[in-house]
Parts: structure tokens; sequence; C-alpha cells
């Protein structure tokens, strides 16, 4: 999911309603992405008016009038109080909340070239632009006094809360920095912006300039039918007709190396992608990954912080990093030795095909699926036959009415910015409009690989009520017209996995925009993500939306119950993959100023964990988005981990009481979770919720690793 940095776009995504930038005699006239957004719903985003060449013009416009919106405070003659510091921040920066969501669209799903040119241009600026508020020695001085003298008497539980944020923002971003520090400190966050652009660059040229194009049939021995005819139309769509192109994105990549039996292409798609940005071309990312590191490092120690991973987990639940390499190191014995299990039985099948196979990368997913059908009676293919795209959609709306009382209806002729792009209003159980729920499910040039949510808008009451605009996106291969698209059981997981984020924004019911649905701690986010993902299993949703592609009769029960005895195949790598990323993230930031080879640090730390040679990383360092694109998951891939022991002593509570739609156990959810963003310390949201911290034990149970 894109967790926006920005502080100005963290904090007033919900204030689309503002007044209009005002033209003057000394000011050009308003750009239109600025504007305020008008129509129905309290205003929409006006996608129809984006033009690429006014996106320089309007952050500049936008940037320039949240500056003098912060001046006015920091300049205020007035003695500070919550209401004309902590509360007037709330209500700053919202045309550039406008025009940073058209910005971030953009550069996420549609970085032509010229929006690239864009991205390269504005980056370093809004990393100035940041540093520019929080380094604001005035302003600081009236929180800081905010904070520390009392003026918060009688404030609301919900305002010590967002008091705390915004102080503990200005302070970890060093407002009590002398002058030299603040100005090196500024100097590192606008190269890093720049180093973060060029890496994303890199890594979506890998994905999008190599293609591995299939000529004859012969080339597409084992591959379902579903997969050619997607392939093909991914082929046509690139100016090959009558061939099948391979693309070098997980979507494209995944089922490839699952079913097909030709291993000389298995290895070639599979080297292809775990090469990107480590071509040792001119878009190779070790170099960047390199000046990053050091630069993160510098800044630690400036803030006062031993390493980058300290400065980042010092406002996380875990709260350090031993802390969260102590989960990890508990879980990673268990894995490995899972792999090694996986890996013998695999083994054995290749065995005996008689074809001197020993088993190797490329062979972990398409071999995985030869034991899984004799293990347990399952073809994942067959399973794929009844999961189809839409139908998904409207099992994932169905659960979320259950839960939360939630109805969905599709709003035509709304701006959208593709084409593919469809819009649903979002109604509460009284039939009052909640949200708008936007969704971007294929893959196409420009877009960045993954699935992901984001908040156009953040819900709020204060200055008046304002309803949330979430999105979801994907990249789905699109089929061939009039045909339903079908998809894995894993990227199912994953559709009701990001579908989770959109229902924690669209259950916020909190006053400020600073503390509105998904703003919570980065190894906490992922919780409510990923108890979601636990409904898609449920007879309740497979008896009614996993309905067959050309029967349209549903999964019938014995293949679901063996879905559910396979619950726990191929957990190994599974958890191996993911945990060897987290913990070499977290060894990279552990590092301090060292002077690192990425590419021989990744070697030598995997090494020394016993990684697994049949299963690579599931990002390897030079394609690490998640922490190499931003500050974002730095220091915090771990995180997944983290939520996801909260997310399964959770679902546990369902199990315990009525099922997965108790009714009490859904209200408590919502009440003390979902519907309270940032306004409560994470920590004290799960007790109330659980009655108790979360038990590491119903994480290892779900795996089948042993809980002693």
């Amino acid at each position: 999911m894109k967790r926006r940095t920005f502080l100005a776009a963290s904090g007033v995504l919900a204030a689309a309603q503002s007044l209009p930038i005002v033209a003057t005699a000394a000011a050009a006239p308003a750009n239109p992405m600025t504007l305020p957004w008008t129509g129905p719903h309290g205003g929409v985003p006006a996608f129809d008016k984006v033009r690429v060449e006014d996106f320089r013009g309007a952050v500049d416009q936008a940037l320039a009038a949240e500056r003098a919106e912060i001046d006015a405070i920091a300049r205020n003659k007035a003695p500070p109080t919550f209401a004309n510091t902590i509360e007037a921040l709330e209500l700053t920066g919202q045309a550039s909340a406008r025009v940073l969501t058209y910005y971030f669209i953009w550069t996420n799903t549609l970085a032509t070239p010229d929006v690239q040119k864009v991205e390269e241009a504005v980056e370093p600026q809004l990393a100035a632009h940041q540093d520019a508020i929080l380094q604001n020695a005035a302003l600081f001085k009236r929180i800081d006094e905010v904070y520390t003298r009392g003026a918060h008497a009688g404030l609301t539980p919900e305002q010590h809360r967002l008091m705390w944020l915004h102080h503990t923002r200005f302070v970890r971003a060093g407002a009590r920095l002398n002058g030299p520090q603040k100005t090196r400190v500024a100097e590192i966050n606008k190269t890093l912006a720049g180093l973060y652009t060029r890496f994303s660059q890199n890594l979506l040229a890998d994905e999008t300039d190599y293609v591995l194009f299939l000529q004859n049939e012969a080339e597409l021995t084992g591959l379902p039918e579903d997969i050619r005819a997607a392939t093909a139309s991914a082929a046509a769509s690139r100016g090959h007709e009558g061939q099948w192109a391979i693309l070098n994105t997980r979507s494209s990549m995944d089922p490839f190396l699952t079913y097909s039996s030709r291993r000389d292409l298995r290895e070639k798609v599979w080297r292809t992608y775990y090469s990107r940005g480590d071509n040792g071309d001119a878009k190779d990312n070790n170099g960047l990954i390199h000046q990053i590191l050091k630069l993160r490092a510098e800044r630690a120690k400036l803030l006062g912080y031993p390493t980058h991973a300290h400065w980042r987990l010092s406002d996380s639940m875990a709260g350090t990093p031993e802390r969260a390499m102590e989960l990890m190191l508990r879980v990673w014995p268990a894995a490995t030795a899972r792999v090694r299990e996986e890996v013998a039985e695999m083994q054995a099948v290749a065995d005996a095909e008689k074809l001197g196979v020993r088993i190797e990368p490329w062979d972990y997913r398409y071999y995985a699926e030869k034991v899984r059908a004799a293990k347990y009676d399952l073809d994942m293919n067959e399973v794929k036959a009844y999961l189809q795209l839409d139908k998904l959609r409207e099992g994932m709306f169905w659960a979320a009415g259950q839960l939360y009382g939630f109805t969905f209806d599709e709003v035509k002729g709304l701006p959208v910015a593709q084409a593919d792009i469809r819009v649903w209003e979002v109604k509460g159980q009284a039939g009052e409009h909640v949200g708008l729920w936007y969704f971007d499910p294929y893959a196409r040039p420009g877009k960045r690989s993954g699935a992901w949510m984001n908040a156009y808008r953040d819900q709020r009451t204060f200055g008046g009520r304002t309803t949330t605009i979430v999105s979801n996106n994907a990249n789905f291969v699109k089929g061939t017209a009039g045909k339903p698209v079908l998809v894995s059981w894993d990227d199912a997981e994953t559709m009701f996995h990001e579908f989770g984020h959109a229902l924690h924004g669209l259950n916020s019911a909190v006053t400020y925009p600073s503390l509105s649905g998904t703003s919570v701690p980065r190894d906490y986010v992922e919780f409510p993500s990923q108890v979601n993902e636990h409904w898609l299993p449920t007879p309740e949703v497979l008896n009614r939306f996993a309905l067959h592609h050309e029967t349209g009769k549903p999964m019938p029960a014995d293949l679901a119950a063996r879905i559910a005895k396979a619950s726990t195949f191929r957990q190994g790598f599974d958890v191996t993959e993911y945990l060897s990323s987290a913990l070499i993230d977290m060894k990279l930031h552990l590092a301090g100023d060292a002077d690192i080879d990425p590419r021989a640090f990744e070697k030598a730390e995997l090494a020394r964990l016993g990684m697994p040679r049949e299963l690579p990383m599931r990002h390897r360092t030079p394609q690490f988005q998640h922490v190499f694109a931003s500050d974002g998951y730095s220091a915090g891939y771990y995180s997944y981990l983290w939520s996801e022991v909260i997310a399964l002593d959770a679902f546990e509570a369902f199990t315990e009481a009525g099922g997965p739609y108790d009714k009490a156990v859904a209200k408590r959810l919502h009440d003390c979770v979902m519907s309270v963003g940032n306004t409560l310390d994470p920590a004290q949201q799960y007790r109330n919720f659980r009655g108790r911290d979360p038990d590491v034990k119903a994480y290892l149970r779900d795996k089948g690793f042993p809980t002693g």
C-alpha cells in the first residue's frame, strides 16, 4: 500500500472543500488541479482536468499557499493554544492535498516518460517543502509550548493524541537541532528524494523493457488456457499479434513458473525477474542503494539515533529493532526447517521423473504444485476456474456488509484517471453516504507492480463532516473482451488484503484528518488488511461468489475442504521468502554507516542466516521498492509479520465465539480498531478488542509450525 510521508498530504487529505487559491494582480490564475473538488458526494477528483504539463505549476501554487498558511500560524501574535496552533495545522495544505492526490496517481499508475520527468523535478521540491515546515523554529516553539506548558487542559483524549502526534513528528524530524544540523538534514532529505525517484524509475524500466515473447505452441507447454489467453492479449497490446508475452512482473512471472513445463524458459523468466535493478547497466540500483544507506545512517546520527533502524522504529509498536529482530528470529528456524521438508518432497517427485533434475529456485513453484496435487488431491488451476475477478469483488462487498453494514452501488459518469477504473458509492447501515471506492485492477505500461490502497481524501468531522475516498489498485492481466478474468487463490487473498486497508479508511469515524483511517504506525497498519484475508475462505463467501466461470455453479464443498486441508502447504516457501527480505532490510539498516556493497552484503548475510539455496528473497535488495523507493517500509518490512501475528490472534476471537461473522465480535472490531484510526495507542486498541496483548502462538498454529 502507498503511504504518503509528505506532511501536509498525510494530515489534510480530507480537506477537498477548502476555498480555492484566489488569483490576485500579483498571482497567476489558479491551476485547475488546485481547485476544490466539486460534484456529488462532497466533491470528487477532477481527473478529466488533469494535464501533465500543468503539474509543475500546480505543485508550485499549492506549496506556496501552504507556506503562507504555515507562516500565518508561526507568526501569530496571540499566545499559542490548541485551537490556534494544533487545530490550525489541521486546516493547512488543502490545495497541496488535492494536487498530490493527482500527482501520486499519475506517478504510480500512469508514469509515462513525461510524467517521470515531472517526478524527477517535484520529489526534491516536496522534500524541501516538508523540511521547511518541520524545521520551522517559530512554529515548533508554539507546538512545544502547547504540548509542555499545560495549555491543553480540558482537551479530549483524541485531542491529546493529536497534540502528541504533531509534537513527536516535529521532534523526530529534527525540530530541536541547531541551524547547521537542520541544514544538513534538509540537504540529505532532498538528495534522498532524488535517489528514491531514480530507484523507482530504474525498476519500472526493467519491468517494462524486459518482455519474453513466446513464438509457438511448444513454448506454451503446461500453461492453462486462461494464462495463454492473457499472455496472447499482452503480446497483442505490445504489437506482437500471434505471440505470447511473459511480462517482467510478479503477476506474470508467478503463474508461468508455476505451470510451464519448459524448464529452460522457467529459468530464463526467473533470472530476468530476480535480476531487476541488478543488471550492471545504466538502470542498476546497487550504487543508489549504497548512497541511500550512507545518507540514512548520517541522518539518523544527526537526529540522535544510533542507526536508521532505531530512528524508524522509535514511534512504532515494536519500539526498537531488537524487538522486531527477536520476533523474526523466533519464526526463522521453523520456516527454514519447513523449506527443507518441502524440498525433499519436491525432489522425490523430480527423481521419479528420471530427468536428472535437482530442485533449483525456478523449479520450486512448479514442483510444489505437483506435490500439492499428489498430497492433497488439489490442483490450484481447478480452483482458479471458480475465482472470477468480478465475483470476488462482489464477495468482498458482501463480507463487508455482514461485518460493518456497508452496501456498495456502482456510480457511473464520474471522472476517472484511466478508462478501466470503476467507482462505487459506499453506504452505511442507515443508508447514509460513507465514501467512494475506486478500483483500478489491470496492469499497464507505466503502472508500478504489485497491489496497494490509496486514500484520495481522508475522513474527518473537524470543520464539517467530510467523507473518505479510497482506492484499490492491482496488476491483473486483462483478458479477452467479454470473458471473465480468472485469478489465483493467492491473488484472491491479496484482493481481500488490500480491501482490508480500504475498509480501515471507510470505517474511520474520527475528528481530525491526521488521525484518520490508515494513519497508524507501520507495524499496525497491516493488521486490518491481513485479518480481512480470512473472510475469503469462509463457506458463506465461497458458496455465493466462488462460481465456475463456465457453469456458474458454486465451488464444490469437497474442493473447499481440500483447500482448507492444504492451508499450511508451502508455508516454508512463503514465510522464508518474505522473512529473508525483512531480515536483510533490518540488517542493512542496523549496519550504521558501514561501507556496504548491497550485492555482497545480501549474499553474505543470507549465508549467515542459513538461507535455503532453493528459493530467493521475495524482494532482492536492488528491487526492494518498499525499502528504497521512499523511507516507506525501510527498516520496517518486518511490519507484515508483526501485524500478521496480531491479525491471526484477532481472527481467533471470531472462531472462539460464534464464527467468522459473529456480530458481537465484529462490532468490537469496528468499535475498538476499524473506526478509531490513530486516536488511541494501537497496543491499547488491541487490548480493548481482545482483552489482552496478541499471542504469537496463533501465527505459529496458522503456519503449521511448532508452538513450543
